[in-house]
């Protein structure tokens, strides 16, 4: 019977993955049927070993809690136009001068993406540099393809800077500090020599040829209809000098809080009232702070996904499936710990590659427990290993990675065509390829020389 739960289950966790694959697919729904088949057949086979109690105590409800606040602080961010209105003052600044506006956007973009939604930051900084680089008379698509890439980059410097982070950081204690101490040095040098060979090859070559915007209308030039390229895009209206400064006072004390006290749901429910209370809304002619309006805007799909994924693995330990693959890989008995990091870093990032991260972590966290507590492994350079594979692995396609498709889908909204699928795919895969191998690289220096 244990034999028939396990392809059951598994049979649900496939269904996930397939979702998420389907673009048109609520995946959720999905998500949630799959939870609650794989529940039902466990309650059938083990009715011992299933009680409510096991399913709620089964969440990682510190993770659910400090996910909800960080996007209640994200949209409070993103109603004020905090982020908009810092991009809006560097390209005002520095638009004269072409690398110094493609390095800044692209560090700035880079760092924003550390702390906040990696598809939020597309949004905000992809139409300013579509729009100031039409200003320039200058091709988009070198600055698009370095925003993009070293967005991607920006997961593996924080424990918040992907959901898989937020997961792995939680599961196995690991702080913002612990982050910028191992992986900070993998971070410099993985984005400034993204950014040199961006540099010499795509931005340089770029700006030896005279480019001339592709933008049209129903397949008509937009000068038939005294249209300039620039107008496609909305202006941005400046906030009040105050109301930016305060906001950006905050989330310094947001990021240093998340720096020194390791509890990240205590920083996280603080930062979300400290935003709250600084940024009241108008009601009936009175400024309240109004948290409840950011909790109703905050998009919970990802909350229950995680919960769905969190029973389905639960499930999974229950019925041996996880016992299987923990044994598995100890059976492969990899004495040599730099030969393990790299088939944790290649596997992982294959896999990420083919499907989507968060499951792939999910699977992959109890086998690194026990390569760490039973194998008795070295924790740090392991969690390396992981936390790169699984972050850089989705880079690979597009699809991959939500920022890339972002970028293609408002790249064609602005008529952008040199920057399509194909280009993206072969810079973007060949980034990712050369982040792997620079990862490989920082392992064994890791390994032999700072363990």
């Amino acid at each position: 019977m244990s034999a028939y739960l396990q392809i059951i289950v598994i049979a649900c966790f496939a269904m996930v993955i397939v979702a998420l694959f389907r673009e048109k697919t609520d995946f959720l729904t999905y998500s949630i049927a799959a939870m609650f088949l794989a529940v039902i057949a466990t309650f059938y086979f083990l009715p011992d070993a299933i009680t409510m109690e096991n399913l709620m105590l089964a969440i990682e409800w510190e993770v659910v809690f400090f996910l909800i606040a960080l996007f209640v602080i994200v949209e409070i961010l993103e109603d004020k136009q905090i982020f908009q209105e810092l991009a809006l003052r560097i390209t005002n600044k520095i638009q004269t001068n072409t690398r110094k506006f493609f390095w800044i956007m692209c560090l700035t973009s880079t760092l924003s993406a550390a702390f906040i939604e990696d598809v939020s930051v597309a949004v905000i900084f992809i139409p300013m540099i579509i729009r100031t680089c039409q200003k320039m008379h200058i091709n988009p698509t070198p600055f698009l393809l370095g925003t993009t890439i070293c967005i991607n980059l920006a997961s593996t410097l924080t424990p918040f800077g992907s959901a898989e982070n937020i997961l792995i950081a939680a599961k196995f204690d690991l702080s913002t500090t612990w982050f910028l101490l191992n992986l900070g040095l993998y971070f410099i040098i993985s984005t400034l020599v993204t950014l040199l060979l961006l540099d010499y090859f795509i931005l340089k070559k770029s700006l030896e040829k005279i480019w001339l915007p592709h933008c049209i209308i129903n397949e008509e030039p937009l000068e038939l209809y005294h249209i300039e390229p620039h107008e496609l895009i909305i202006m941005e209206m400046p906030i009040k000098r105050k109301v930016f400064n305060k906001n950006i006072i905050a989330l310094f004390i947001f990021i240093i809080l998340l720096i020194i006290i390791p509890n990240i749901l205590f920083v996280g429910i603080f930062g979300a009232l400290m935003f709250a209370l600084i940024n009241p809304r108008d009601r009936e002619g009175k400024k309240h702070p109004d948290i409840s309006y950011y909790l109703t805007k905050v998009d919970y799909k990802l909350v229950f996904f995680f919960i769905c994924l969190f029973i389905l693995v639960f499930c999974m330990e229950i019925n041996g499936t996880i016992l299987i693959m923990e044994r598995t890989v100890l059976n492969l008995a990899i004495e040599n710990l730099f030969l393990l990091c790299i088939v944790i870093l290649i596997a992982t990032s294959i896999l990420s590659g083919l499907l989507d991260n968060v499951p792939v972590t999910v699977i992959f966290i109890p086998i690194i427990q026990v390569l760490i507590s039973e194998a008795g492994y070295a924790a740090t350079p392991l969690l390396i290993a992981f936390i790169l594979g699984i972050n850089l692995g989705g880079n690979f396609l597009p699809q991959g990675a939500a920022c890339d498709m972002m970028t293609l889908e408002l790249a064609k909204k602005n008529h952008l065509y040199e920057m399509n699928y194909n280009k993206l795919l072969k810079i973007g895969g060949s980034f990712a390829f050369l982040h792997v191998i620079i990862g490989i690289g920082y392992l064994w220096f890791y390994i032999y020389f700072m363990l």
